[in-house]
């Protein structure tokens, strides 16, 4: 059965656009024109109450929040990128909460700031908190930067949805002004990524304008 993946090109939806293109699975892509407010309306809203995308439709399965549709796309294929070992599926769980916790969030302000803002005409950027999430992303930035000196991968050294949802903003390093230069095991880590092509191109081509 065909699922609907509801998404638009923006940091959560592209984790799960990502997972689905690496897995190959049978997914239907839906795009949410957030411009025009189409995560507001209600036919929308009756699906996902919080009015964000990425969306997941499994048959009567309305599956909401990008790490967990991640999941179930890897338990869907059969797909270590869900570990099917207990201790493994724990650090997995670790990693994807830290980074919705620490990473990702402070990143997440930056991204917000300096390329969100300015496409969607917001006015300006907020100087003061771009100071502070820098400061906090470099530092959680470190703790990443630590671990990857002795990992390949987050999880025992394997590709696993942890990746996909750490490394989310870092295709947008320079739009956003990330700080992740000075951080070389990041960056060795990020070029792996790089080279899949699901993570390089996660959503799907545009359609052509009607004539």
């Amino acid at each position: 059965m065909t699922m609907k993946l509801y998404y638009a090109e923006t940091m959560n939806p592209r984790k799960a656009c990502a997972v689905a293109k690496y897995l190959g699975s049978p997914v239907e892509y839906v795009r949410v024109d957030l411009s025009q407010g189409e995560q507001r309306k209600p036919a929308f809203l009756a699906l996902n109450p919080n009015g964000k995308v990425p969306l997941l439709m499994d048959g009567d399965l309305q599956l909401w929040e990008s790490t967990a549709i991640m999941a179930h796309l890897a338990v869907k294929a059969g797909s270590d990128l869900w570990p099917s070992e207990a201790t493994r599926q724990v650090e997995v769980l670790r990693w994807l909460s830290w980074d919705i916790s620490h990473f990702s969030r402070h990143g997440g302000t930056l991204y917000f700031e300096h390329h969100i803002k300015p496409f969607l005409g917001l006015g300006e950027v907020n100087t003061a908190a771009v100071e502070e999430a820098t400061g906090f992303y470099k530092r959680f930035a470190t703790v990443l930067d630590t671990h990857l000196a002795q990992h390949e991968y987050l999880v025992g050294d394997k590709l696993s949805i942890a990746d996909f949802g750490v490394g989310v903003l870092l295709p947008w390093a320079k739009e956003a002004r990330l700080p992740v230069d000075e951080f070389a095991n990041i960056t060795r880590w990020h070029n792996q990524l790089m080279a899949l092509p699901a993570w390089r191109e996660p959503f799907p081509a545009p359609l052509p304008a009607a004539a």
